[in-house]
């Protein structure tokens, strides 16, 4: 009988033991079989997607081909019902062209395309663009008219065909791009496959190893061991009657201890009915309790509030059979006081029936308080920041829109003007009058010109072409060449680099702005004559230093509150904004009547720099 009873545990154990290495092993083997399969089906997925890109990027070539031939063709056939079907060919394939070379770029759910994220293929097709766009101009410009003269057919003519050679030798650049793309991504899946079936040999390797060899050994070790078990459970028989005799000891000088613990702790116990045995001296006071009242159950006690003791009652009775627990409690004492206490649980007398706990306290009330306040505190740090974030974000609205206005107002009273005055002319021109309409034709050249550096002057400050193109260093040189110009005044640029670096478009773009607004205002509000733009790189840091020789201004003004008015707060408010935006510094320094210097540092990352030429 004493074999039979330990046999089954023995025999459940090892079986659970097996099974949950077999599963373990199993689970290995499937999930890699998975992950094989998302990969090939995620590569499929992607070839999918890459041959749909390859087969509309290599049509682009030929549509562009067709377009022109198209085009020619029109020229040369006199018959109107045929030329109308020339063109409404050419219009057919005009616009699949166009939405094609869109749809490679931003993706197209028709044409089933997905967004190209690329940067050097986006990059391509920024070379691209400007060919694309004027061979889509030049198409749409013979189709714009009903009867298209020959010297503009011709003229539009050199223009299709002027641009179709780089578009066609742009286009194949792209196409050559995404099949090396296709074919990494192939190199890769086939990479990772074979990781996976190495991984696959070494989990059944592994199994027999450290499955099936040590499972049989530790068979037979168990089973060696069952013969002990007997001769060991005599000898823990008379271990626990040794243990019965310290027990009494132990018991003996606990009751020494009561002393120390009655006048140095808050410690109860109870029995398993909720009856207190013991409560030390320290926590009747601190409960406002006298000794004639522990005839009551300990949850009663501890609190005056109806709901706390049922709480009480259920946390005490579902620790009967737990661990030590431990929980922070809010009660009322008898004197009518809120505090708060660190209560632990510890289970007594597990192995017989007559079980008690004994409850070990701590007083947290200050504890709670403290972080009640600081609680507090953080809930109104925290609003205040917010309301500084709204009162920020609605000074950058009431910018961007001071700015839309500044815009629309030099677009309304340059160009807007110069267009007007450019109507009136050409409809006042009298043919008849041959020496009128010379001058007249004089003055409109001239005034087309004004008309042109004003348009070139508003797209300059809106977005400079240079800053994309070429980077920092040459938008800003352009922008003190073009500034100088515009306005009269000597304006300088300084470059001390030894060679031309390349940033992330995001910080290069709002450096740019930051400079741009520093010069703005030295000539706007300091009037100034003389303005220096140094720039400088050393040791990963971009250092941009603008001085002038204006009125300058009390520095006192950087620590208030930006207003939206004529007198520039705002301006720096956004410098500071735009710099914080890219972990960047500002520092200003001015002195009325002795000028202004502005230094912004930019910390760069290797990662991110472009070295070029």
């Amino acid at each position: 009988m004493p074999k039979s009873s330990h046999q089954k545990p023995l025999d459940t154990s090892t079986f659970l033991r097996v099974r949950k290495w077999y599963l373990f092993a199993l689970a290995g083997i499937a999930l890699t079989i998975i992950i094989a399969q998302i990969l090939i089906q995620t590569h499929l997925n992607s070839q999918l997607s890459d041959s749909r890109v390859i087969n509309v990027a290599g049509r682009q070539r030929a549509f562009s081909q067709k377009l022109v031939k198209e085009v020619l063709l029109l020229n040369d056939i006199a018959s109107p019902e045929k030329k109308q079907e020339i063109i409404f060919e050419i219009e057919h394939t005009l616009a699949i062209w166009k939405s094609s070379h869109k749809g490679l770029q931003v993706g197209d759910e028709t044409l089933k395309l997905p967004p190209e994220k690329d940067a050097d293929i986006l990059s391509l097709f920024q070379n691209l663009e400007p060919h694309h766009q004027a061979m889509v101009g030049a198409t749409e410009e013979i189709l714009s008219k009903e009867s298209v003269t020959a010297v503009d057919f011709l003229k539009q003519k050199a223009i299709l065909l002027e641009n179709e050679r780089s578009f066609l030798k742009l286009m194949d650049n792209i196409v050559n791009k995404y099949d090396a793309r296709s074919n990494a991504q192939l190199q890769n899946l086939k990479q990772k496959e074979y990781w996976l079936l190495a991984f696959s040999l070494l989990i059944l390797l592994l199994e027999m190893l450290f499955i099936f060899r040590p499972l049989s050994l530790q068979i037979r070790k168990t089973i060696s061991n069952l013969m002990q078990i007997q001769l060991e459970s005599d000898t823990n028989t008379k271990k626990i009657e040794t243990l019965l005799t310290e027990k009494e000891k132990s018991l003996r000088e606990l009751q020494e201890l009561n002393f120390v613990i009655d006048n140095a702790a808050l410690f109860a116990s109870a029995r398993k009915d909720g009856s207190v045995v013991f409560i030390s001296k320290k926590f009747l006071k601190l409960l406002g309790l006298k000794k004639e009242q522990l005839n009551t159950p300990l949850s009663e006690l501890l609190t005056t509030d109806e709901g706390q003791q049922q709480y009480l009652k259920e946390v005490l009775k579902s620790n009967r059979k737990n661990n030590i627990r431990s929980e922070e409690i809010q009660i009322t004492t008898g004197d009518g006081h809120q505090i708060w206490l660190d209560i632990s649980i510890i289970p007594m007398h597990q192995a017989s029936k007559q079980q008690s706990i004994l409850i070990l306290c701590s007083d947290i009330t200050e504890r709670k308080q403290n972080q009640l306040k600081v609680e507090q505190l953080t809930q109104q740090n925290f609003e205040e920041r917010m309301l500084q974030k709204k009162q920020q974000a609605s000074q950058i609205v009431e910018g961007q829109e001071e700015e839309r206005k500044r815009i629309a107002k030099d677009i309304h009273d340059g160009i807007g003007q110069m267009l007007t005055a450019l109507k009136f002319n050409i409809e006042s021109i009298n043919l008849e009058n041959i020496e009128k309409s010379g001058e007249k034709i004089s003055y409109l050249k001239d005034l087309t010109a004004d008309l042109i550096k004003g348009v070139r002057t508003a797209t300059f400050n809106l977005t400079p072409p240079e800053l994309s193109d070429h980077g920092i260093f040459p938008a800003l040189h352009k922008m003190t060449v073009e500034l100088s110009k515009l306005t009269g005044k000597t304006i300088l640029f300084e470059n001390k680099t030894e060679e031309h670096i390349r940033f992330d478009s995001l910080a290069e773009t709002n450096i740019y702005r930051v400079t741009q607004e520093a010069v703005n205002n030295a000539i706007k509000y300091a009037q100034a004559n003389y303005i220096l733009v140094t720039i400088n790189f050393n040791d990963d840091i971009l250092s941009i230093v603008i001085d002038d020789d204006g009125n300058g201004f009390d520095a006192t003004i950087l620590n208030e509150v930006p207003k939206n008015n004529s007198e520039g707060g705002m301006g720096l408010f956004f410098m500071k904004e735009r710099i914080s935006y890219i972990n960047g510094r500002l520092f200003i320094h001015s002195e009325v009547g002795k000028g202004t210097r502005v230094t912004i540092n930019y910390k760069t990352d290797k990662k991110e720099e472009l070295h070029g030429a």
